[in-house]
């Protein structure tokens, strides 16, 4: 089932092309990242698909609407987590979640099961403008999923966590993808996406370089076929994989392949590394 179709969407802010023939569709429990460096268009495509901006040229459709036809009902089926989610800061964390469980009509055990998953149970009673930044990021997320949406738009969620918070917002989001939710990703981190993602779309400029799922395009752009030999003394040899077979495996400790990573083939499609 398709929750996102986007076709050649285009948008222009005064002499700067922000979007340019853009393409690409998303399906019930699918998350699929859009990549690319700050500036790129990610921030701008998820503020069109919510409504928040309009676009010049293009069909849109989410959750089989466009976003000028949403109503209440539809908004209520979406979340959103972005670098615009407000909160209110004077209040607790607790209370801001209650405010918003209010207005969807949610439990507050839902509030508590929610900031129990995120692990910020034990700090519900903080101030939200003495929250750290990670803390606040949890804040956002396990607001975003009060009401169950089934459809998730993440602005890059994880820019600028610590390790461990990072891992735990990733495994909340192979859980929800479990449960049927599409997961909206932008992201610059091409390690993330390579894990997270279970397809993709590359942009650079505002413009759609690459798509297709990580493995196939790490596999498409794989095209110097050798490995890196390291021996038990730490000495190394590169070798083609044609030159395997006769390769003696005495004192041999390792055989690791060469394939780029998302973040190479980013690079070999633009020409420049990603500025993040």
């Amino acid at each position: 089932m398709v929750l996102i179709e986007v076709k050649h969407l285009a948008k222009q802010f005064a002499d700067k092309l922000a979007l340019s023939d853009v393409s690409f569709a998303v399906e019930k429990g699918e998350i699929f990242g859009f990549l690319g460096p700050s500036g790129s268009g990610k921030t701008t495509t998820i503020k069109i698909l919510t409504g928040q901006l309009s676009s010049d040229k293009g069909a849109i459709a989410v959750l089989g609407k466009t976003p000028a036809q949403f109503k209440r009902d539809d908004y209520e089926k979406i979340g959103i987590v972005s670098d615009t989610s407000g909160f209110y800061e004077k209040m607790t964390l607790y209370k801001n979640m209650l405010a918003y469980a209010k207005l969807y009509g949610v439990s507050k055990a839902r509030v508590d099961e929610l900031l129990k998953r995120v692990n910020l149970y034990d700090d519900r009673n903080k101030v939200a403008e003495k929250l750290s930044s990670g803390m606040k990021q949890r804040m956002l997320l396990a607001r975003a999923l009060l009401n169950e949406p089934d459809l998730l738009f993440l602005d890059e969620p994880t820019s600028g966590l610590d390790p461990m918070t990072t891992r735990l917002i990733h495994r909340l989001l192979l859980e929800l993808k479990e449960k049927g939710t599409a997961i909206f990703l932008t992201t610059h981190d091409m390690h993330e996406a390579t894990l997270l993602c279970d397809n993709l779309a590359l942009l650079d400029k505002g413009s759609l370089v690459e798509t297709g799922r990580p493995k196939d395009l790490i596999k498409k752009y794989h095209t110097d076929k050798k490995v890196v030999v390291t021996y038990d003394d730490d000495s190394q040899v590169e070798l083609s994989y044609s030159e395997l077979s006769r390769l003696d495996m005495t004192a041999v400790e390792s055989i690791h392949s060469t394939e780029p990573t998302l973040e190479d083939v980013f690079i070999a499609l633009t020409g420049g590394k990603l500025d993040v």
